[in-house]
């Protein structure tokens, strides 16, 4: 079905495809018709106004078949070295695809350490900006090559979330092997049932086991999946998750929500689809929610973390109980809180925000527990009444 576009807007969509959609998961070599297909639709998306980014995966997988490995070595160098020669190659093979129909392309490698800084950060959205402008398609991928597991994103399913966020997308499509989310594994459970429409990621993880991994060519999995639907419909990204084998189905599951039936139309293809928060988080609180990295925790107490729900100025230095980690100011920590997590009254950590700290972990460590006046006593000066400023700290609870 091709969308019905009178009167109808014009939508960012991000496209993540998986590994297991790209190449082979024994043999490794690409699957041509496959990736036509995804092109095709992308073009169709191009013509019918939308703007369109490709979010991809197989770097990995195309540098096995290249330089005839079999199975994927654990070691993250050689993961690295598998990806630097099957980088190039996926971007030719796209190049040679989208080619076909005079569809300009552009390549762009993002660690997370990227992200971590807000000007980067900036400056990576203005280019998407700039590419929409000139009718580019994005392809984005992790830039494996120079990524430590420190600042790597973990899956791809990850960095299409962070990528839709950041370019404000209205749809995140994770293309995968199967239909969509089931209650259980549909391949060893028969009982296992479609979910189709999700409102509540907390409440639906109580209800399904996603404990399959991914493929053997892959890093991600349906755990993967819900991580990346949090993250997007955190930032008001509606994120779906169907077959990358028919890829055609993103223009019916596109009309049946935009077509004002919001979801109650029988003959839409097999997808799970998790609806956007009504109130998304501004831009700058999902950056420090999920673009930066968290270096260290500072734990405070019970009454201080009750008061971080709606002012960020209740922490003050003569709250914090204990630093957790090695950080710098300016770097993001978890604000956590130590209570009971279970009816045996055992104690765990909790965290009830994350922010920018104003103070490194060793200059917290030596205020913790004083009062805002010994601050400059201790320290010999006063940067900040504050350990996190209002606008730089994000709450939780």
């Amino acid at each position: 079905m091709v969308m019905n576009t009178e009167s109808r807007k014009s939508l960012t969509i991000v496209l993540k495809l998986g590994t297991s959609s790209i190449c082979d998961e024994v043999t490794h070599l690409p699957h041509l018709a496959n990736l036509s297909h995804i092109v095709e639709t992308i073009v169709k998306l191009k013509s019918l106004g939308h703007r369109v980014v490709l979010t991809t995966s197989g770097a990995v997988g195309i540098g096995m078949r290249a330089l005839n490995v079999d199975v994927k070595p654990p070691e993250l160098a050689k993961k690295q070295a598998l990806a630097a020669v099957g980088q190039s190659k996926l971007m030719s093979l796209y190049e040679d695809l989208f080619s076909m129909f005079k569809q300009p392309t552009a390549q762009i490698l993002i660690t997370k350490g990227d992200l971590a800084d807000r000007t980067r950060y900036n400056n990576a959205r203005d280019t998407f900006e700039e590419l929409f402008k000139a009718g580019v398609v994005p392809i984005v991928n992790e830039n494996d090559t120079i990524s430590v597991n420190e600042i790597r994103f973990g899956d791809n399913d990850t960095l299409s979330a962070i990528t839709a966020g950041m370019v404000h997308a209205d749809y995140l499509f994770l293309l995968t092997d199967v239909d969509c989310l089931y209650t259980d594994n549909p391949r060893t459970n028969p009982d296992a049932k479609v979910v189709s429409k999700v409102t509540d990621i907390e409440q639906l993880k109580k209800e399904v086991n996603v404990a399959t991994p991914g493929s053997s060519v892959g890093t991600g999995g349906m755990v993967t999946k819900l991580i990346a639907a949090e993250l997007a419909t955190s930032a008001g990204v509606h994120t779906v998750i169907t077959r990358g084998s028919e890829p055609e189905r993103v223009f019916d599951i596109i009309e049946h929500y935009e077509g004002g039936d919001n979801g109650k139309k029988a003959s839409v293809p097999l997808h799970t689809c998790f609806i956007a928060k009504s109130v998304p988080m501004v831009d700058r609180k999902w950056w420090i929610l999920h673009g930066i990295h968290t270096a260290g925790t500072v734990v405070v107490d019970e009454e201080s973390a009750n008061k971080l729900a709606t002012d960020p100025s209740a922490l003050s230095s003569s709250h914090i109980l204990r630093v957790d980690g090695q950080f710098v100011p300016n770097q993001g920590v978890s604000i956590a809180v130590e209570k009971p997590i279970n009816k045996n009254g055992e104690v765990g950590t909790v965290m009830v925000g994350k922010g920018l700290v104003n103070y490194s972990s060793k200059e917290l460590d030596r205020i913790k527990g004083c009062k805002e006046a010994m601050v400059s006593k201790l320290l010999g000066y006063n940067v900040s009444p504050l350990v996190v400023e209002r606008e730089n700290y994000v709450t939780l609870v």
